[in-house]
């Protein structure tokens, strides 16, 4: 079996078409045996339970996001110190009523322990980092090894027709919840956003299996995992349009307009939750939300076109690294998961500490580093200090290296990791080392023509701002995502004078990293992982007919119209295919019925092995068993010179687990055709 197509096997296909019309039977079935004064009640019901489930999920998203965000930052910062009044407060609750440099309940390590001593901190940093990991790690391995990575990659193919068991369920939550928060607070240069949509997924999914509606329909469950998805951004992001956008741009491959609706009423209600919770206690919903009041000058388009060049060539590179990292991975490191997390969280503190802009938790670098100067003073690390402008634009490159180097090495290990905060972590930091060069030509030579604009005795050049686009272009450059990565960074910020200057880097972003490898992280990690996910393959020209892909019916278990015996079917039904074509006695295709169902007919029906089954229902006769009701008698067909982009639409567009290939002349079946065969042929052209 091939690489690219090496976990097929793990999940089962959806049959949208089939799943659509036994839902749409379970609406009208009981209203037939309703009185008419009862069915108004009962529509009303229907309508009713959805927006409560979607109620729930958004409320649960929420709380579970301000838990794992107050975990988080009490593990950050518990490798530098501990407060000795309430050991369970992070620093800044722990100096809540204090002015900075006074507080005294707060102590590093070395403090804690009597002394004065800096490789002593060191150490601590280090050791406390690597333990948190390597815990995180076996906990993953032990319990839950579907929480490691991100989920997005299979997340895409869940929504797009697929079902990989286990993969939302509770364990795997709770231990993504668990380690997410072991993970980002060990210092690792992983982020939880990207796990947060994987969440938000399983949140949906044990929420609504607790609905018979939801729990019996998969196009139904679909509806409330896209929902989830788009507030699992939200929150993450605190951006509840951008949340939405972002499952409608990058993850649902059909969303109508009710799932739009239900997805943006989930990512508000779970917002709000957020927002009740409060768990920076700052009213704002993610740390690194800011605020602007300057506006841009014309000439600063030179430097935004350097950001958006940079975002693209970082994500690009930064995708093509750690594809070979993840081979390798694969490869060599599959036996030795935990001891690679403990390894890499080891050598990632280590180097990150030495750097004050690393050894920040990322997400609190972020709000350092999106704050605008205010007048005199010399901000966080003496980044608006003017004579210290030097020495910051050093550190803010060594941070930028250090972190790109860290997040090519540390996305896709076995444990919860997301790569949009990183990803924008490093933009940001190399935005605000152009911002800086920028202010400190300016500061140099202010008679230049180019800064003509600028107004005497005001800011010309505002750093936060250009670590701002940085962190945007930086994010579309790995995830390839345009619009809603605009509408996230414009609800992060609400500056709305810097649209413009933030479409211009992304579309460069996306366009530099179009050049350097096609598609973002999450569509390549589909590719390396083998998921099967049907995409648009808009480049992509099969010009072949269906006859070159389908499996051909010499190799198709088939069920005859007539004349089969019990113990024939009992074989069939334990193979590993999950239906069949119904035939007559010459062969032509008369319907198609489900193994599951089959195989349940027949345990039910307690009758003799040798008994007759019927699947025609002309058929009545004593010692018969009639299972017509079981056949679906109107499946897909096609013709064998049917061109395979026409069959990729059919299953793009109506959702068929198998479509079944018959002669043109009097409709024998030849062979059938499913997704996974598409993809088979399709990954084998790369």
């Amino acid at each position: 079996m091939s690489g690219s197509t090496a976990r097929f096997d793990e999940f089962e296909t959806v049959d949208w078409i089939h799943d659509g019309a036994k839902e749409r039977r379970r609406q009208t079935e009981p209203q037939r045996h309703t009185e008419p004064r009862h069915q108004l009640l009962l529509r009303a019901y229907n309508a009713i339970e959805s927006w409560v489930v979607v109620t729930l999920v958004g409320v649960l998203i929420g709380i579970n996001t301000a838990i794992i965000s107050i975990a988080t930052e009490w593990l950050s910062d518990a490798k530098l110190g501990v407060c000795r009044s309430s050991w369970w407060l992070n620093e800044k609750f722990c100096c809540w009523e204090h002015k900075a440099g006074e507080c005294t309940s707060w102590s590093t390590w070395d403090h804690a322990m009597g002394t004065d001593t800096v490789f002593l901190r060191y150490m601590a940093f280090v050791a406390l980092g690597t333990v948190f990991a390597t815990t995180c790690a076996w906990l993953v391995r032990v319990y839950a090894p579907l929480a490691a990575g991100s989920g997005l990659p299979e997340i895409k193919a869940i929504l797009g027709g697929f079902v990989l068991r286990g993969f939302m369920g509770f364990s795997t939550l709770v231990m993504k919840s668990v380690g997410l928060a072991l993970a980002v607070g060990s210092g690792l240069s992983v982020g939880k956003e990207g796990p947060a949509v994987h969440m938000g997924c399983c949140v949906g999914n044990v929420v609504s299996r607790n609905f018979a509606r939801y729990r019996r329909s998969a196009a139904r469950q679909r509806e409330i995992v896209s929902a989830a998805a788009a507030a699992g951004v939200a929150v993450a992001f605190g951006a509840p349009v951008g949340g939405v956008m972002f499952s409608l741009e990058d993850l649902s491959s059909r969303f109508p307009r009710k799932t739009l609706w239900r997805s943006f009423f989930c990512a508000l209600i779970a917002t709000v939750s957020l927002q009740a919770m409060d768990p920076f206690r700052t009213g704002k919903l993610v740390m690194f939300q800011a605020a602007y009041d300057r506006d841009w000058h014309v000439f600063e388009l030179v430097f935004f076109v350097i950001i958006g060049v940079f975002g693209g060539a970082y994500g690009g590179m930064c995708i093509r690294l750690n594809l070979k990292v993840a081979a390798f991975r694969k490869k060599h490191l599959a036996k030795w998961a935990v001891a690679e997390v403990a390894v890499l969280a080891a050598a990632t503190t280590a180097v990150t500490y030495v750097n004050s802009y690393t050894r920040e938790d990322m997400g609190e670098l972020l709000s350092y580093l999106l704050q605008e100067c205010k007048e005199g003073s010399k901000g966080w690390n003496n980044m608006c200090d003017a004579s210290q402008a030097s020495k910051v634009a050093w550190s803010l490159a060594a941070a930028t290296v250090i972190r790109a180097v860290g997040t090519v090495l540390a996305y896709g290990c076995k444990v919860p990791c997301g790569i949009f905060v990183p990803s924008m972590a490093i933009g940001a930091s190399f935005g605000r080392l152009v911002g800086t060069l920028a202010q400190m030509l300016h500061r140099a030579h202010p008679s230049w023509h180019m800064f003509a604009q600028c107004a005497p005795d005001t800011p010309c050049i505002t750093p936060a701002t250009y670590a701002f686009l940085g962190a945007a272009a930086a994010m579309c450059g790995v995830t390839k995502v345009t619009v809603s990565v605009v509408v996230i960074m414009y609800e992060l910020t609400g500056a709305l004078n810097f649209l413009v200057p933030t479409v211009i880097v992304v579309m460069i972003a996306r366009i530099v990293g179009d050049m350097v490898v096609e598609g973002g992280i999450s569509e390549q990690l589909i590719l390396l992982n083998g998921l099967p996910f049907l995409d648009d393959m808009e480049d992509e020209v099969l010009d072949v007919p269906v006859a070159a892909l389908m499996c051909r019916v010499d190799d198709v278990h088939v069920v005859r119209e007539q004349g089969m015996v019990v113990d024939e079917v009992r074989r069939i039904v334990t193979t590993d295919v999950r239906g069949f074509p119904v035939v007559d006695d010459v062969g032509r295709v008369t319907g198609y019925v489900g193994c599951r169902a089959l195989a349940r007919a027949v345990a039910d029906a307690g009758i003799d092995q040798n008994a007759t089954i019927a699947f025609d229902q002309s058929v009545h006769r004593a010692g018969v068993l009639q299972l017509s009701a079981l056949v679906d008698s109107s499946p897909v067909t096609v013709r064998p010179q049917t061109s395979a982009e026409t069959v990729i639409e059919i299953f793009r567009k109506l959702g068929p687990r198998v479509i079944l290939v018959t002669s043109e002349d009097d409709g024998q079946l030849e062979g059938l055709v499913t997704r996974k065969d598409i993809l088979r042929h399709v990954r084998s052209q790369h």
